[in-house]
């Protein structure tokens, strides 16, 4: 593997791609596991709810959009639009597309392999804040203004 890639975050990329592998294929594979018209409803609640995100996200981020947790040195830092309501839109349109899926689908393994992105997300996160802060000084103000996932909550 090339140093740079490791470099930019890619094993951090990797791993969501391997989680999301898995869920992709588990959510057909195993499914029809319950039957509930109010949680395959929520499903599609959740693939909404990250379609409207990804979609304002990758909006918002233009040409600063990269699969690496690590921002290119020209990047820019994008507070507006839906940034300026949570800090990690793209994190949480796969999270809540992922929980949707699973749901869809009505499969037990999808669904727990979709809350295994929880804790990929908030250390991936962590670690990208970190080199935000490092490269934009005013990360920091940011970062105390706007939550992470949920508006005004987390």
């Amino acid at each position: 593997m090339s140093g740079d890639f490791i470099e930019r975050g890619g094993l951090w990329v990797l791993g969501q791609g391997a989680l999301l592998c898995a869920l992709t294929v588990g959510g057909p594979l195993w499914r029809n596991q319950w039957q509930s018209l109010g949680l395959t409803l929520c499903g599609a609640v959740f693939l909404l709810v990250a379609a409207g995100c990804g979609l304002a996200g990758v909006l918002a981020l233009g040409r600063n959009l990269t699969p690496f947790p690590k921002p290119p040195a020209d990047a820019r830092l994008v507070q507006g639009g839906i940034y300026s309501f949570i800090r990690h839109p793209l994190y949480t349109a796969v999270f809540c597309g992922s929980v949707g899926w699973a749901l869809a689908w009505q499969s037990w393994p999808a669904l727990l392999v979709a809350l295994a992105l929880t804790p990929l997300f908030d250390a991936k996160a962590r670690r990208e804040e970190r080199w935000l802060r490092q490269q934009f000084p005013e990360y920091a103000a940011y970062e105390r203004r706007v939550r992470r996932f949920v508006p005004w909550i987390y």
